[in-house]
């Protein structure tokens, strides 16, 4: 029971929280979109409200909700993993992150690189059984999220490669269902973007002399604090625009709407608690915040697709 303990510490499943609200939203998406219900027979199934075809849908397809939450699971432990056992030895020198389960000695750094080899692999499997769109594109949501790792060697974009990686979320759920793109999920994915993005460099600041001092990259090492924290605004300013737009373009309802205006405010509300001197409450504004945004977000997206005809 420890070691299990140790690799979730070690992947931070917790923070899983960011990106799974908004592959469930992807999903259900889906579900509205589809016009046919794979394995059951339903006469005029367009006819229908979402939550009279998520019903039918989970009847005959429930295995692939779960798959879809495995391949959200294993790649983002591979990716969480991967970034712990390529950053060790930086690890190893921060006093922030010294106590991280490889430079700490807990994991041994062999097995957190097989882990990280299982989860890739595991996630592949669970695409197999999903549909060939999903399986063929893969190797590519893989490669996105494990090269975000590399990134902060040489360039000071990577928060926005990490956002790129969690924006995979919708998209890879709607396609999970449908098996084809389409602009709405798009356009949640980019408010994934810019959102996960604008929070990773408030996230930064901490580690801003350290990053200078060793020669890796970041928006605080590049721009200073308070510049990094305008860059986290504008981005935050871009998330809120998606989701305007997502709202507008699939003429959502008003539960829709109560759970943009929390979001924005929420976004907001981070931004208040962290100074360029004073970093006390960045994990309030890191974690809590974005959590509380998410989760809360997702369940009026939800609720507006299931009772809004």
């Amino acid at each position: 029971m420890s070691k299990i303990k140790n690799y979730l510490s070690l992947v931070k499943f917790s923070h899983t929280i960011f990106a799974m609200p908004f592959a469930l939203i992807g999903f259900f998406l889906g579900i509205k979109s589809l016009d046919r219900i794979p394995h059951v027979k339903v006469f005029e199934p367009w006819s229908l409200s979402v939550f009279s075809k998520t019903k039918l849908f989970f009847l005959g397809n429930s295995w692939i909700f779960f798959l879809v939450i495995l391949c959200m699971i294993f790649a983002r432990s591979a990716a969480m993993a991967f970034n712990r056992w390529l950053d060790k030895n930086f690890d190893a020198k921060n006093p922030r992150t010294a106590v991280r389960e490889i430079p700490a000695g807990v994991i041994n750094s062999n097995n957190a690189l097989f882990f990280v080899i299982a989860n890739c692999l595991l996630f592949i499997a669970c695409t197999f059984f999903i549909n060939k769109i999903c399986f063929y594109l893969s190797p590519v949501a893989l490669f996105v999220v494990l090269f975000y790792s590399y990134t902060k060697r040489f360039t000071a974009l990577c928060h926005l490669v990490l956002g790129v990686g969690l924006s995979l979320a919708p998209i890879g759920a709607y396609l999970a269902v449908t098996g084809q793109f389409a602009w709405l999920p798009i356009l949640f994915s980019f408010s994934v973007l810019f959102w996960v993005s604008g929070f990773d460099i408030i996230y930064a600041l901490q580690d801003e002399e350290f990053d200078k001092s060793n020669q890796l990259h970041s928006i605080p090492a590049a721009l200073g604090k308070s510049k990094a924290l305008m860059v986290s605004n504008m981005l935050h300013v871009l998330s809120a625009a998606c989701v305007i737009a997502a709202g507008a373009y699939g003429h959502f309802g008003w539960w829709y709407w109560i759970g943009v205006a929390i979001f924005c405010g929420l976004l907001i509300y981070q931004h208040t608690l962290v100074k360029p001197n004073d970093l006390k409450k960045v994990n309030m504004a890191f974690f809590t915040t974005n959590g509380i945004a998410s989760v809360v977000f997702a369940i009026f997206v939800i609720l507006d697709l299931f009772l809004t005809k």
